[in-house]
């Protein structure tokens, strides 16, 4: 489905004798009258504006992964479960008498993420350990009530979204409240041992504070539910109209269950390699976790994060980024910095991000990504060609213009057809340190490409997925995983070549030459691979493989053709082994 863009263009006229100013005045209060209309539309902020701020912030981000002297790694707002540090949930709950976040800054945290080109803020309001992060009348294990900071961050947060024209929502774990009788995950008893159900917990508790949170702080842009799990779903429906009767323009997550959502939000960490209809979302890290975890220093590159939010808005969905401010409410250094930097290249070229639709390509390309507006097409290029030259595979609509987009002007660019091929005449330095965009203007804006995997002429095509394959006698798979607790990691994989099965792909090759195989696999033992040309080319190799993903040369192929070619991979030996990309890299001789 195609994304529906709401924007707005502002009519600028000259003064003239046919133009006199009250028609002006009049068309210009139309115009904003539009644009208002349109602001105001149900997920405006959530389809047009593409970027959002996710923030994990509570009584886990007092502990900063640290229970009774020892660093737990990964999650820290799962300390209760037995994954991590097994808390005892009285213990737990003691902390919060000393977490007092009292450098907490509403103000400085919309600001960033304005500063970032985010266009609105979600908030954990309650995360699974049951601490409400803000004032609840139903439940006093909260921030006002049960620490001594004694205020209420949500309302101040709100209100500074407001102030600098934010939307503003919360993060509700509506399922599991460890420290809550009768919800999941908590203890099936009171402390005076009576009997709890889920039905207790959600009537006393789950309910009573959603109808807080969508009532109490304004307007309020979604209510990102979380971890679905065995709700019944009935209770769920609850939710849902709850949400919708007091908040009408709110959207519901995907994560409320049962499909009840208005969208659907991918795994953790998760940038899909190919399209998805309809709305959703990716939900990613700045780091390696989502709360404050005080060693935790593998920050992502100003260019990592572009890469990533423009990758998601190519396969035709929205980013939110998530931070995690530290227990007394600052946010770390790194992250500020980080963000910063991305928002000046935004602010440079907004047309990338907000209202932009997916790539025709429906897939990355071996130099960048491509967004589209209107008949306008983005080419967002991560690695810059030394050679002086683009390569556009599969582009059959004519172009009309091409310039290279910077801060200064737009710089018109040559191109020429070849094959298929539309090869750009592009200069020899980069024009942005982090990510360079070229402007296509078509003739029309329904863009027709043939978006067969092209193997670039100079760097090739890497790590290639079996998602594009076509198979025989075996099926791809996604394979996730977490390096640490609570870290995801998603891969599309083979494991059943060993059974006579063929994995092919077709690929483009624009220029005739040698490249070289790697494949990327784990497994056990030692492997042979067998890969196999439409033009007589054969490739054996034996390698062995271990149990995670690494990258093994196999050979070289030559390729006696330009076009439209087919490459194979089985395995003639060995025992299992999951097969997840193939690498081919020109032979420079």
């Amino acid at each position: 489905m195609k994304k529906i863009i709401m924007s707005c263009t502002l009519l600028i006229l000259a003064s003239s004798s046919a133009y006199p100013q009250e028609r002006m005045d009049k068309m210009w209060g139309e115009q904003q009258s539009k644009k208002a209309a349109l602001e105001t539309e149900r997920g405006h902020n959530f389809e047009w504006g593409n970027y959002a701020m996710f923030i994990h912030w509570g009584l886990f981000s007092h502990l900063g992964n640290i229970w009774n002297g020892k660093t737990y790694y990964g999650i820290g707002e799962w300390m209760i479960n037995e994954g991590m540090a097994n808390a005892n949930r009285d213990e737990y709950k003691a902390t919060s008498r000393s977490f007092n976040p009292k450098e907490f800054d509403a103000m400085k945290i919309a600001q960033l993420a304005k500063d970032a080109g985010m266009k609105y803020i979600i908030i954990t309001s309650k995360h699974h350990d049951g601490f409400a992060m803000y004032h609840s009348a139903c439940d006093k294990f909260n921030i006002v009530d049960a620490t001594p900071f004694g205020r209420d961050p949500m309302k101040e947060l709100a209100d500074a979204c407001k102030k600098l024209g934010l939307g503003f929502g919360f993060y509700y774990s509506h399922n599991q409240d460890w420290t809550t009788p009768g919800a999941s995950g908590a203890p099936k008893v009171d402390a005076a041992g009576n009997p709890k159900t889920f039905e207790d917990y959600f009537n006393t508790k789950c309910l009573p504070q959603v109808k807080e949170i969508t009532q109490n702080y304004g307007d309020i842009e979604l209510i990102w539910f979380d971890t679905p799990g065995g709700i019944p779903q009935k209770y769920a429906e609850q939710l849902v109209e709850v949400v919708h009767q007091n908040q009408p323009r709110a959207l519901v997550s995907g994560r409320v269950g049962y499909n009840l959502g208005d969208y659907q939000t991918l795994g953790d960490m998760e940038v899909p390699l190919e399209n998805i209809d309809g709305l959703w979302e990716s939900v990613d890290v700045t780091n390696d976790v989502w709360g404050y975890a005080w060693y935790d220093q593998n920050w992502k590159t100003p260019k990592q994060l572009l890469k990533y939010l423009i990758s998601t808005i190519a396969r035709g969905g929205t980013y939110m980024l998530n931070i995690g401010p530290d227990g007394l409410g600052n946010v770390p250094e790194f992250v500020s910095q980080t963000l910063r930097a991305s928002g000046k290249w935004i602010a440079r070229y907004p047309q990338v991000i907000y209202g932009a639709e997916a790539s025709p390509w429906k897939h990355a390309l071996p130099w960048g990504d491509i967004v589209k507006q209107g008949n306008k097409l983005y080419l967002t290029v991560y690695e810059w060609p030394t050679s002086g030259k683009l390569y556009l595979p599969g582009l059959q609509t004519d172009i009309v213009s091409a310039r290279i987009l910077g801060e200064k002007q737009k710089q018109r660019i040559k191109f020429k057809k070849e094959a298929g091929w539309t090869i750009l005449n592009v200069p020899f330095q980069k024009p942005d340190q982090l990510i360079s965009v070229i402007e296509l203007e078509m003739k029309g804006d329904q863009i027709q490409v043939d978006n067969t995997q092209a193997v670039n002429p100079e760097i090739g095509i890497k790590d290639l997925s079996v998602l594009f394959t076509q198979t025989t006698n075996c099926h791809v798979y996604k394979s996730s995983w977490m390096e640490k607790f609570g870290e995801w990691k998603h891969v599309h994989c083979i494991s059943d070549l060993n059974r006579k099965g063929r994995a092919t792909w077709t690929i483009d090759i624009q220029t005739p030459g040698t490249y070289q195989i790697d494949l990327k696999a784990r497994g056990e033992g030692r492997i042979v691979w067998k890969v196999e040309g439409d033009e007589g080319q054969i490739v054996q190799n034996q390698q062995g493989v271990s149990s995670y993903f690494q990258e093994k040369a196999i050979g070289w192929i030559k390729f006696d053709k330009k076009g439209k070619h087919t490459l194979s991979v089985s395995m003639p030996e060995g025992g299992k082994a999951d097969l997840s990309a193939i690498t081919l890299t020109p032979v420079v001789f």
